[in-house]
This record gives C-alpha cells, structure tokens and sequence, in this order.
C-alpha cells in the first residue's frame, strides 16, 4: 500500500494561502483506510517553530491519531515501528536547537520516549548535510521538482547524497515530480519550468532515483496545480484568465498509470 504524506499545520494556524487543515484530518484518514492507503504528516514551518513546539506537534499527532489504523508507522532496520514526520524548511532552525529534540541527550529530547519517531529533514543545499546529520535527523528529502533547482533536486548528486547518508546510518528519500511550472503565482520564475515531455521528464526522475536504490521515493506532489506539478486525472479547464494544464493527447489518468508502472518496478528491484 501507499503512503500519503499530508501538508500539515498545528491547529489553528495555516499557511498565508490558505486556511487551517488539522480538522481535516480525521477525513483524510477514514478515506486512506478504505483504499488501503497510510497517511503520515508533512510539518510545515510556522513562526517561532522550534524543539519545544515541535515536541508538542508531535505529541499532539501522535496522541491524536496514532491510534488510527491508516496511521503510518515505518518499520526501522532493527525492527521498531515508528511514525514518521518529514519537516519542511527545517534548515531555518538551527542544528543545536533541533539537537535537543532529535539526540538522546537533548535538553527536550523525544528519543526512546512514546514519541519517538523518524525526522526527515529537508536538504536543500549541499551543505545541509552535515548539519542534518548533526542535529539527529534520521534522514533527509529533496523535495523539489524541479531538476537542479537546488542541489538536492539535482538528479545527479543523488547518488553523493545516498552515500553519504549510508555511511552516516541516515535514509535517503528522493523526491520526484512530473514536471513544474509555477509561473501564475511567481511570474518572475520561469527558468525553473520544467517541461513535462509528455511524461518523459517523471519517467527520468523516477530513473535516476531507482538508481540509487533508496528505502523510500516521494512524490512531489498528488494536486498542486498552482506549481504544475499535479499527478491527478486532469482534463482541459479554464476559469477566467486560468488555463489549467491538461495532459493531452494521453488520457486524464496517464500520471496516475505512471506513478503505477514506477511503484512496481520500484517494488520488484
């Protein structure tokens, strides 16, 4: 089964876009479970997050839902199951700070407590690393899907970064996209387009991270259409002055037919 991994901030609070989502969560989770599908949470950066909100996060989380069977826990190389959290801009946060959260000797520390979980730290910059490493991640992500916006996103670093994290005992989890173009929010920003190559740009994505052999892809994203980068079954719209892109000639569901075909050949290597 699948994992869906769901945009989330604490409750009450939301995005400047957007409005608080917590209360959807129960929904999202009763629907998972029908379609054999888990849902874990994707901690967005809201003002003054730190080691002391994010322990109340994740003891929120956790106390809330984790009693949930479409709640996902991720079975560990030694054998614990344990839930799972990736944590967006996270590199804003110095590492001391995450370090009395995420080491076993941490002022605030989570570990070995009912807590206790995998952080995936958002890699950015090459750099990165090391303070990921250093502020008791147990992994990290790339998140955009723009190849070589960053250098985490740059297909080949991937294979530099999986060494690296396995000689650090930390896991890799690339991020793939179909394409991106975000440029009806942020104008300014075309030369990070990313054409879709009728499939062909998520195809190579998908290559160059089934060639690293990582534990876990992302996929970067299910429905944001705003920054092109939607997997959904589309089919041509406009309203007003926006045109939404569709996949023609292929049929609305062709990037679900990918996702499919690349979740299987994943599985099978």
């Amino acid at each position: 089964s699948g994992v869906i991994v769901l945009s989330w901030y604490p409750p009450g609070m939301a995005d400047e876009n957007g409005e608080p989502t917590d209360d959807l969560v129960p929904v999202v989770l009763d629907h998972a479970h029908k379609y054999n599908l888990k849902v874990t949470f994707h901690i967005e950066p809201y003002k003054d997050r730190d080691d002391r909100s994010m322990y109340h996060n994740v003891k929120y989380i956790i106390d809330r839902y984790g009693s949930h069977p479409a709640f996902y826990r991720h079975k560990t190389s030694t054998g614990r199951l344990l839930p799972m959290f990736y944590v967006y801009d996270s590199y804003v946060t110095i590492p001391e700070i995450w370090a009395n959260l995420l080491t076993v000797s941490g002022s605030q520390s989570i570990r070995n407590t009912p807590y206790d979980a995998l952080f995936i730290a958002l890699l950015v910059e090459e750099r990165h690393k090391h303070d990921i490493h250093r502020s008791g991640f147990d992994g990290m992500y790339t998140y955009f899907a723009t190849n070589g916006f960053s250098y985490g996103s740059s297909h080949h670093n991937w294979a530099s970064l999986k060494a690296f994290c396995d000689s650090n005992n930390l896991m890799f989890i690339p991020s793939v996209g179909p394409g991106y173009i975000d440029t009806s929010i942020r104008p300014w920003n075309n030369h990070n387009t990313r054409n879709r190559v009728n499939g062909k740009y998520y195809e190579t994505a998908f290559s160059a991270a089934l060639l690293v052999r990582p534990e876990i892809i992302s996929i970067t994203s299910f429905n944001e259409w705003h920054e092109g980068t939607q997997i959904e079954k589309a089919v041509p719209k406009r309203t007003g002055q926006v045109v939404y892109l569709d996949y023609k000639p292929h049929k609305p569901n062709v990037y679900l037919e990918l996702t499919q075909k690349w979740s299987e050949k994943y599985r099978k290597e």
